[in-house]
């Protein structure tokens, strides 16, 4: 069995496994719920009056700061509290092979989760004539911003037994990829940092990446930014987890 092979094969029965739990379908249900309060009545959807998904997607890095966490906080730290990470870790694949199986399965159900938001799109389209080419890039930069948030709780779930530390520093983690760029951060950092160093914390913010890509703009440096977030979140998991394994 190849590389590929025992990935899809991992990442299968990774993905199985969500959905033998009703936890997953109240995650979802309440991922919906959310989705549609915060672009209904909170986002004005009607008020703005325009066939666009903004209100929609204006509030994905927000609610996914604690959905992700929550949905993937289990992900190495069950493993390890339950001690079936030395057996994983026992079998004929690769570390990268498990991580990336376990990764690609949550992020599969993530995904699947926001394509769900379906009817909204249909809302859209029913009341006006909008860019399809603008919200097939915002489901996608959504996608992605899921992908960087996940990888991170990967991270954080790796470091220890206890799922709600894990979840707690995830948030934390994500709150500052959201928080790097947000004006009253670098308007204080300003005042003591060099312009340099402002424009370096700036960069790591997650928002101006996506909001290019929620306005229909494809920008490499965007696609670069999630790629580098995901494989350094991932390579460090690998990292702890080969320190546990040692130890």
């Amino acid at each position: 069995m190849n590389y590929l092979s025992k990935l899809w094969t991992i990442s299968r029965r990774e993905l199985a496994s969500y959905f033998q739990s009703p936890v997953a379908y109240v995650f979802i249900i309440i991922f919906l719920m959310l989705c549609g309060f915060f672009t209904f009545m909170v986002g004005n959807f009607f008020a703005r009056n325009e066939a666009s998904l903004a209100s929609f997607f204006l509030w994905h890095p927000w609610l996914y700061l604690f959905l992700v966490p929550a949905a993937g906080m289990r992900l190495w730290a069950e493993e390890r509290r339950s001690g079936s990470i030395e057996l994983l870790l026992t079998l004929p694949v690769t570390p990268s092979q498990a991580i990336l199986g376990k990764f690609l399965a949550a992020w599969l159900f993530l995904g699947l989760a926001l394509l769900l938001t379906f009817p909204i799109i249909a809302t859209v389209v029913y009341l006006g004539d909008p860019d399809g080419g603008v919200m097939a890039t915002g489901y996608f930069g959504s996608f992605l911003v899921i992908g960087a948030y996940l990888s991170i709780t990967s991270m954080t779930s790796a470091m220890t037994r206890n799922q709600v530390l894990s979840f707690i520093t995830s948030v934390v983690v994500c709150l500052f990829l959201i928080l790097a760029g947000w004006p009253p951060v670098t308007n204080m950092l300003v005042n003591w940092a060099p312009g340099w160093v402002v424009q370096g914390v700036a960069s790591c913010s997650v928002i101006p990446h996506f909001d290019g890509l929620q306005r229909g703009v494809v920008d490499t440096r965007d696609l670069v930014y999630f790629l580098s977030v995901i494989c350094f979140s991932l390579f460090t998991t690998g990292v702890i987890l080969r320190n546990h394994r040692a130890g």
